[in-house]
């Protein structure tokens, strides 16, 4: 039998990925047609993007799973022609990307860098930052990729406290969760990384209330998803120095329009929502693995709850 795989993402994603996924299923020991044309009545598993055309699930009869490229589901989880798995894209290569990109913003603002690369005055101040274990960093977000960074930055010696909707554990790391416990995540934190998904019970998770529990002169650092902050409390926390310095990598509106305040703040850092990128051949590697374990019965991985939007 041949398994048939729809690829449904916007056409220059295809010329990336045919090479990579066909390798990958093949390796993987699945027998399939993979293409952008498949047959809807054939179709038994959807490599997707939340991007494509595809949007009416129920044209699909035979489908088994949805295969997501992306780490976020926030647009695809809603979608009540859905009635199949939906899996998340969850690999070391996604993984590793956004533990190097928070690693490096968490250590520039702790280090201070931005004062001796950006020193106009040629100011000699020999002050040496506190150490990793004196700086209180959280994490909210404790999901693959937001306990791989905590742990990472745990590891360097930082002194880190994590926050999720629900209760989780994590070697090493201070754990809060609910409403009740994100204040007491957030209390004093010099530098806070934001790795939620998207929802509503998550929009505006740093707001006017919020922001005012950080230590004063705080960093916010977000390659999480553009509302998760209340962008008009933020640049006021940055105007009354409640808030120090915004590295952010996602927004509500992308790319962020010219005319935004956030690119003219002299405390704010755009990047280009680049913290974290799906790499082919570790995303194709991903997708075949639960290709495979469709066709031979066993459990998905990385299976998204649609009742909470993730």
């Amino acid at each position: 039998m041949v398994t048939q795989v729809l690829f449904a993402a916007k056409e220059e994603r295809w010329s990336e990925y045919e090479a990579p996924l066909t390798r990958a299923l093949k390796e993987a020991g699945v027998n399939a047609q993979l293409g952008t044309n498949i047959p809807a009545k054939d179709v038994e598993y959807i490599v997707y993007a939340p991007n494509s055309d595809v949007q009416d699930f129920s044209a699909f009869p035979k489908l088994k799973a949805v295969l997501n490229l992306w780490a976020g589901v926030e647009t695809v989880a809603p979608n009540e022609t859905l009635k199949v798995p939906l899996a998340r894209m969850v690999d070391h290569g996604l993984t590793q990307g956004m533990i190097e990109w928070v690693t490096g913003h968490v250590l520039r603002h702790h280090l201070g860098m931005d004062a001796h690369i950006l020193n106009p005055d040629r100011l000699w101040e020999a002050k040496a930052p506190p150490l990793a274990e004196q700086r209180r960093v959280c994490i909210l977000g404790l999901g693959a990729l937001g306990t791989a960074c905590a742990q990472t930055l745990a590891g360097i010696g930082f002194d880190v406290t994590g926050w999720s909707r629900t209760a989780k554990e994590v070697d090493g790391i201070t754990s809060h969760s609910g409403d009740a416990g994100l204040q007491d995540a957030l209390s004093n934190a010099e530098i806070v990384v934001l790795l939620l998904p998207d929802t509503a019970a998550t929009t505006n998770v740093l707001d006017d209330e919020s922001l005012k529990w950080l230590a004063k002169g705080a960093t916010i650092i977000n390659p999480g998803r553009g509302p998760l902050i209340d962008d008009e409390a933020l640049l006021a926390a940055l105007t009354n120095g409640q808030v120090g310095h915004a590295t952010l990598d996602v927004f509500r509106i992308e790319p962020l329009p010219h005319e935004h305040p956030y690119w003219a703040h002299p405390n704010v850092t755009v990047t280009p929502h680049i913290a974290s990128k799906t790499r082919t051949w570790t995303a194709s590697q991903c997708v075949a693995e639960n290709i495979r374990r469709g066709e031979a019965g066993e459990p998905l991985l990385h299976l998204v709850d649609r009742s909470v939007g993730y």
